[in-house]
């Protein structure tokens, strides 16, 4: 089993939303506002819409749940669905809600399990791969992935 790259991918977000403490832990949400994704069979933008329903744990770590949908710049829509972690360090935290700061990979553990679909046929590899990828926060606040195909 090998990992290879597949595509990266920048989304913008809103300022992030304190919905309050749960049962548990924190629930932040954040929007996508646009954004953009480009690979050798993949390019295209990142539509508004989608969100992370971000849950903050007393362990310092934040359960990622995320829904976004992507278009490519031939037309063809493809929604994206991932689960991941991400260690909510205080590089983190300051990078989400300061558009000065930002993280790099590996500053964090910070990974998510990408799904994707679409009914177009020029994408329909899509739905039969499975992807993992790695994320680090940028200045706007931008969070940015290299998204890897499980080959």
């Amino acid at each position: 089993m090998n990992l290879e790259y597949e595509f990266g991918y920048r989304a913008r977000l809103k300022a992030p939303l304190a919905v309050g403490p749960g049962p548990y832990g924190a629930r932040i949400f954040v929007e996508v506002e646009g954004g953009d994704f480009e690979g050798k069979r993949l390019k295209g933008k990142i539509l508004t819409g989608g969100g992370d329903w971000l849950l903050a744990g007393a362990d310092g770590f934040g359960r990622l749940d995320v829904r976004a949908q992507f278009l490519t710049d031939d037309g063809a829509a493809i929604y994206l669905a991932y689960y991941g972690i991400v260690e909510m360090t205080a590089k983190v935290q300051a990078a989400l809600g300061d558009a000065k700061t930002g993280t790099d990979f590996g500053d964090q553990y910070f990974r998510a399990m990408p799904r994707m679909e679409t009914g177009d046929p020029r994408y329909a590899w899509v739905n039969q791969t499975l992807f993992l990828s790695e994320g680090r926060v940028r200045p706007g606040p931008t969070v940015e992935y290299k998204v890897y195909r499980v080959a």
